[in-house]
């Protein structure tokens, strides 16, 4: 009723299976988008930009800065303690100058006052194509957060000298990733030194790095100190460089290192890059504009929302193995396309919420699909296991679009089996119910057992009689030949069975009452389907085809014959049995009358032309061919002699 409940429209629009999608897809959104928020997704895209970032290593830009590495070759040349005199990097400028630097930078911050006199030496060698480094520190305090600029000294800056910020941010897992946010970075300093203009990128900035530790081309401070008998000719000429800690060997993750740091690069190394190397990179990145910038918070969720909608498309009509595949492929295209995307766009736009949420939709979509599967194989298997046989519902339970339920048209060969005077038996039995019961159950018990190994459905039973039919739900091309293998079959089981009652009944001392079957089918157009109530049904076969098998089973006894077959069957089957045509019966309901048949054995096929004159003669009324082939037929086909002995008899009896 609709006031308990929703009204039939509603409940079949909410059991649409595009609207089930649809709701799973909504639902995958949602949870993808919270769980991009939570504090370690991050980490995630970070990684996967780690990657991206380096698959195909970027060529290191040409006229690049150069590397002068206080490393472990020029500690122990010159053989001082660090930190060294500052009349040192004095003469180190002048030499690098003298060789044609068009910007030194020094990676080194002169915060302290040293000895005058070394102060002053440092002082006397800058210039504004030296750059010398500052840093910015956040002090945390319970009062307040605060920014400090360590910078150098006074009289060093009074020099024209320039002034950048060498400090870097590195993302919460320790790498560094970000492009420094000042105005004033180190590197932006140099390339204003150099005369290059520069456009600072935009907040969330990515450093598109081109290699690991000792990517740059670098030399020793004590080789630069003398580059004329160290180095080759022309090195410096109109090159920028960079003075900083560059370790020979660049140091490892778990060990860390001074003034070192854990690049994008890292991931393929495990090496540090020297914080000189770091800025040279940064230096690379402004004057070649080859930062990466992060997609923005809109694109990312454009990019969530096309991922579940196309996953919400691909399983709408279904899920199976090729949803493996395609997931695949999609995992592929995504990963693909973000590397595309960063490589040409220099855009990163992280393929990790867009690929979680097409697997979360396909994946969970095939989990409800497998669920619904088996729950329909449970319910299939329930509903056919009493009726088919073991293997047949396995194939149903499998692939389910076999079967159409609710009713349908199918050409269907229907048997009856009823045992012959069970009524007398019933009534002799009457009070020895408990034998009955056994009787009818030893009985039906082999005949279903036959049909069900000929690929038959039971239909129903009927007190003793069995009804069975072939050709649904399943289709079997041989349905015809099949039901008949299946009666013939019947009948020798009879024998076996009538055997076991005598021998049982003799030692018990019982009544022996022995068991005949008759059997009629029919081939015919007949609907097949669920039929009954809503609560309660049977799949079932209806039409004039069943009804006309019910016929044969009952007329059978009339021919004397335990197998009686229609036109259609007899048609279907003449080329695997030997069928002898008995008669032409009326059917209620029908004008036309319907041509009977049995089957016989190969033996009587040789009769077979015999029996048609002999049939000829009885449609005619000839009473003498028939009186004449009678004897000659009964000899050679001793199973229809109270056929040929009736047909005669009757036409005696007739007028």
């Amino acid at each position: 009723m609709a006031s308990r409940g929703l009204p039939l429209s509603a409940t079949r629009f909410f059991s649409s299976r595009r609207v089930q999608v649809a709701t799973l897809a909504a639902f995958i959104f949602a949870a993808v988008t919270l769980i991009t928020r939570l504090p370690g997704w991050p980490l995630i895209d970070d990684r996967a930009f780690d990657y991206l970032s380096t698959i195909g290593a970027q060529p290191l830009p040409e006229n690049g800065p150069i590397i002068v590495a206080i490393d472990e070759p020029s500690l122990a040349e010159i053989n001082v303690q660090w930190p060294w005199p500052r009349s040192l990097h004095a003469r180190l400028i002048s030499a690098l100058r003298a060789a044609g630097a068009r910007v030194i930078g020094l990676d080194i911050i002169f915060s302290e006052p040293s000895t005058s006199s070394e102060d002053e030496a440092l002082a006397q060698s800058l210039g504004p194509d030296v750059v010398l480094a500052g840093d910015e520190t956040l002090v945390t305090s319970d009062q307040a957060d605060q920014f400090i600029r360590v910078m150098p000294l006074q009289m060093f800056s009074d020099r024209l000298a320039l002034v950048g910020i060498a400090s870097v941010n590195l993302h919460r897992d320790g790498v560094l990733r970000a492009m420094p946010a000042y105005d004033d970075s180190f590197a932006a300093m140099i390339a204003t030194a150099a005369g290059i203009e520069t456009e600072l990128p935009e907040p969330g900035g990515l450093i598109q790095t081109f290699g690991g530790a000792r990517t740059y081309p670098t030399v020793s401070y004590y080789q630069a100190l003398d580059p004329e008998n160290f180095l080759p000719p022309g090195i410096f000429k109109n090159r920028m460089v960079i003075v900083g800690l560059s370790l020979q060997n660049a140091p490892s993750i778990d060990k860390g290192g001074a003034d070192a740091f854990p690049t994008s690069y890292t991931v393929h190394t495990g090496k540090l890059v020297a914080g000189a190397e770091v800025q040279a990179t940064i230096l690379d990145n402004l004057r070649m504009r080859s930062w990466i910038a992060e997609a923005s918070g809109t694109m990312k969720q454009l990019l969530l929302i096309a991922a579940v909608i196309v996953a919400a498309v691909f399983v709408s009509k279904g899920t199976g193995w090729r949803t493996i595949i395609v997931g695949a492929a999609a995992m592929v295209l995504l990963f693909t396309g973000s590397y595309l995307i960063l490589r040409f766009g220099r855009v990163f736009a992280s393929p990790m919420a867009p690929s979680l949420a097409f697997i979360g939709v396909a994946a969970a979509q095939a989990t409800l699909d497998y669920a619904e599967e088996r729950k329909n194989r449970r319910q299939i298997t329930r509903a056919f296991s009493q009726y088919l046989a073991p293997a047949l519902v396995e194939q149903l339970a499998r692939d389910p679009s076999r079967l159409r339920l609710g009713g349908e048209r199918r050409q269907l060969s229907i048997l009856f089996c009823d045992v012959r005077g069970f009524t007398t038996i019933s009534e002799l039995l009457k009070d020895d119910p408990e034998q009955l019961t056994m009787l009818i159950n030893r009985l039906l018990t082999p005949l279903s057992d036959i049909v069900l190994s000929y690929g038959g459905t039971i239909d129903k039973y009927i007190g003793d009689c069995l009804m069975a039919f072939w050709n649904a739900p399943l289709d079997d091309p041989d349905h015809a030949v099949h039901s008949v293998s299946a009666a013939l079959d019947m009948l020798v089981s009879m024998e076996t069975l009538n055997s076991d009652l005598r021998r049982e009944a003799e030692a018990a001392g019982r009544t022996y009452y022995p068991l005949r079957i008759g059997i009629g089918i029919n081939t015919g157009e007949c609907v097949v389907g669920n039929m009954g109530s809503s609560s309660r049904f049977d799949y079932s076969a209806l039409g004039d085809a069943v009804n006309l098998a019910a016929r044969l089973e009952g007329a059978s006894k009339a021919y004397g014959v335990p197998l009686l077959i229609g036109e259609a069957t007899a048609h279907a089957v003449q080329e695997h049995f030997v069928v002898f045509e008995l008669d032409r019966i009326g059917v209620k309901g029908k004008s036309e009358q319907s041509v009977v048949f049995t089957v016989v054995g190969e033996e009587c096929r040789q009769s077979l032309p015999l029996h048609r004159d002999f049939l000829q003669a009885k449609y005619g009324g000839d009473t003498a061919t028939k009186k004449a082939l009678a004897p000659m037929l009964i000899e050679q086909v001793p199973r229809l002699t109270t056929y040929y002995a009736d047909s005669i008899a009757n036409s005696e009896i007739d007028p």
